[in-house]
């Protein structure tokens, strides 16, 4: 089954060529008595690491007051047993509450906090809590599973509203879907725990599929940020009147990404995080790209913390950092309202804009609209209770709203006007400026996502300009859509050697699929990607890389971690499938998908894979049946019908073929193979003139495939349309296509 070479393949998170692991906001260590401390093979011995921690409590002899702050913050109870005075009044004498079709009582028993839930094999029973995670706005309870696992209850309490809800708001989570409570997609120990607690190891099994969790310790401790202090603790005792020596502090960019390694949506690679080393040597960024976890224009969409909007926007460029606003222990920020952004756009800095705040947002002075924060960092709510603010900086621009669907600040307040007016008000307020780049940039990155031609060109150049990393490494994702293109292999090529971590990581992303050959440069390019100095960069280039057995290190053992570190997740395993396929190994690779499919049953894009899998190996009734259930559980997704009529025309029926594909291209009218493969049916069944519209749209909607207007040549010819065969054929012969060539040759000697 081939891909649709003249579209922008949709990426799916199982295909990317890295994972990204989603923080739920929910962690619990499971008990020592259950399962032994083990170790994570490849990383320094977890008993010689933990060693170098003196735990939070230790740094209240000489930093009372800051220990005082960190203590009762959102940090200090990241994760927690559970305590009488916090919890007690959200477990007595509550009533049950009934959120997407399921009952769940709160119980407190006389020291026991129990939740009563359908949970395992959806059977009703009190589970106890064994202990809490998050503080403010909302809290999560945790409670034991087997194998060393700890699962976060969906049933949450709100300690401002002092009330119960689902994280998951109505929606109905049955046992057994990923995303229900007891499953995957709530496991503490891989989906929570690393950012609830300090210097933790995930410990995982494959072979026994359980986990050995544990952590140096339980919630954000104060060496989460500073990292092991036992030595230093220790000189202090014993030189308490005297400076450390060896004292050292992060420089502010260590300081930010020691941050992001939380506060970021991103792939663990070694899940081994300590503060002052590279972010990149531990994560791989999630940046604006073909999906939908961020909007157009950088604002956010999905739950992605933070980091990556920050990284795209003009206060990061003007070298502002965290601290710079936020108040590290508390975590509060250092100034109310207005006053903090004012500390830099009030004259004082020749690099900052000064700014009179009613005077630039035309709004009374003690109003919402007057905050610089509610235009600027708007909010959205996640968890149904969390709402947080977009670090994008972001300029509100209703004319994308009516354009592009991107929403703006104005309307987010004013929900009662239409997008229209907030644009007719924004034009009459700032007329000429509101014609900045930030708009054409979005319109640019709306234009890659869609694969438009128009797209490419604009794109080429915020990778070769003076954009910023994070929207350089945008750019050189989006430019994964027009690889047909030799400039953009170059520049592409060109990217490899920048010399920010994040913009060579995800060039080597998009050079994937060229690099089994064929293409001259890109495969030697890659190759010396596997010595780079930064291990994301190493494992994306080894990813690309995969179909070689013998990787060399140090990127061959890097590869290895990483897939190891996340093969109890689905889409870990649809990589180690992945990889045994691209290997030959057919049989291991399916072992590891039908396993993905089982811990994620509801998932059409692994229905996919698995189709691809066993259309490879021969079997395409069971390929059938595969895409069948992903167009079940999908029916809206294009590319399944087209891989649907695939698996049809592989078991010679042509009807059912073209009836797949003609609903493909009325799902995705831009889907050019779907035309392509329609026009081919259809010539088949005799339908000439059926054919040919399906291939001019095809090659309105991908002009630069030469397969598209070469089989209109041949079927031009077939109908005795020699002149407009020929035209065809010179279009295919000028996109480099051997066999057009020859055909122009003869088509040139006929009359």
């Amino acid at each position: 089954m081939g891909g649709s070479p003249g579209k922008p393949a949709k990426r799916r998170w199982w295909a990317s060529g890295i994972l990204v692991l989603l923080a739920i906001g929910a962690v619990l260590l499971l008990r020592e008595d259950r399962v032994p401390s083990g170790n994570t093979v490849g990383l320094e011995p977890q008993d010689e690491v933990f060693s170098r921690y003196a735990g939070s409590e230790s740094c209240r002899e000489c930093h009372p007051a800051i220990q005082e702050a960190w203590s009762v913050s959102n940090h200090g109870l990241a994760e927690r047993l559970p305590r009488p005075d916090l919890d007690r009044a959200a477990f007595a004498d509550r009533p049950a509450f009934v959120h997407g079709g399921i009952e769940t009582r709160p119980r407190a028993e006389g020291e026991n906090l129990r939740i009563e839930t359908p949970g395992y094999g959806n059977r009703n029973r009190p589970h106890d809590v064994v202990r809490v995670i998050g503080h403010e706005p909302l809290r999560q309870f945790l409670v034991g599973g087997e194998g060393g696992r700890l699962q976060a209850v969906d049933a949450a309490y709100d300690p401002e509203e002092k009330d119960w809800f689902s994280v998951h708001g109505d929606e109905d989570r049955r046992a057994g879907e990923w995303g229900h409570w007891t499953g995957r997609g709530m496991n503490w120990n891989s989906m929570c725990a690393a950012c609830h607690n300090t210097r933790l190891r995930k410990n995982y099994d494959p072979e026994q599929d359980i986990y050995r969790t544990a952590m140096a310790e339980m919630s954000v401790g104060c060496e989460s940020c500073h990292g092991p202090m036992k030595d230093h603790v220790a000189w202090y005792r014993k030189h308490p009147d005297a400076e450390e020596p060896d004292r050292h502090r992060l420089a502010p960019g260590r300081m930010l990404e020691t941050c992001a390694s939380c506060h970021s949506r991103r792939s663990e690679l070694t899940g081994d995080f300590r503060p002052g080393e590279p972010y990149d040597d531990h994560h791989f960024l999630v940046v604006p790209d073909e999906s939908d976890l961020y909007h157009a224009d950088g604002q956010v969409r999905g739950e992605n913390y933070v980091y990556t909007s920050f990284l795209g926007s003009r206060m990061h460029a003007a070298g502002v950092h965290c601290m710079d606003c936020h108040e590290p222990h508390s975590t509060r920020t250092i100034l109310p309202g207005n006053q903090l952004c004012m500390r830099c756009h009030n004259g004082s800095r020749p690099d900052s804009p000064r700014i009179d705040p009613v005077a630039h947002s035309r709004h009374a002075p003690e109003s919402a609209g007057n905050q610089c924060v509610n235009c600027h960092m708007p909010r959205t709510t996640y968890m149904q209770r969390h709402p947080r603010r977009d670090h994008g900086f972001s300029i509100p621009d209703p004319l994308l709203t009516r354009e592009l669907g991107i929403p703006n600040a104005c309307n987010r307040c004013h929900q009662d006007r239409s997008t229209d007016w907030a644009v007719a008000a924004t034009e009459a307020w700032y007329g000429e400026r509101m014609e900045r780049y930030s708009r054409e940039r979005a319109r640019w990155i709306a234009g890659g996502r869609r694969g438009a031609a128009s797209a490419r060109e604009p794109l080429l150049g915020m990778l070769k300009g003076s954009e910023t990393p994070h929207w350089k490494a945008s750019a050189a994702r989006l430019l994964s859509a027009f690889l047909d293109d030799a400039e953009v292999r170059r520049e592409l090529v060109r990217a490899l050697s920048h010399t920010n971590a994040l913009v060579r990581s995800h060039a080597a992303l998009s050079l994937g699929p060229l690099a089994s050959g064929g293409h001259p440069g890109i495969e030697e390019a890659l190759e010396e990607r596997l010595d780079d100095p930064r291990r994301s960069v190493r494992i994306q280039a080894a990813w690309a890389l995969r179909a070689r057995e013998d990787l060399p290190e140090p990127a061959g053992g890097d590869l290895d971690l990483y897939l190891r570190h996340n093969s109890d997740q689905p889409t870990g395993q649809m990589q180690l499938g992945a990889l045994a396929l691209a290997r030959g190994r057919n049989e291991e690779a399916l072992e590891h998908y039908r396993r993905a499919s089982e811990w994620d049953p509801g998932s059409p894009p692994i229905r996919h894979e698995l189709a691809i899998v066993h259309s490879r190996m021969g079997d395409h009734r069971e390929a059938l049946e595969q895409l069948q259930e992903a167009c079940r559980l999908d029916p809206q997704e294009a590319e399944y019908r087209f891989k649907l009529a695939l698996a049809w025309n592989d078991l010679g029926d042509t009807d059912r073929t073209i009836e797949s594909l003609e609903k493909a291209v009325e799902l995705d009218s831009g889907h050019s193979r779907a035309w392509y493969n329609l026009g081919l049916a259809r010539s088949g069944k005799g339908d000439a003139e059926g054919a040919m519209d399906a291939l001019k749209r095809g090659e309105s909607a991908s002009p630069r495939d030469p397969d598209i207007p070469y089989a209109m040549a041949t079927i031009l010819h077939g109908m005795g349309l020699h002149s407009e065969a020929r035209a065809a054929a010179a279009r295919a012969a000028g996109l480099g296509h051997g066999a057009a060539t020859r055909l122009l040759e003869m088509l040139s000697r006929s009359p």
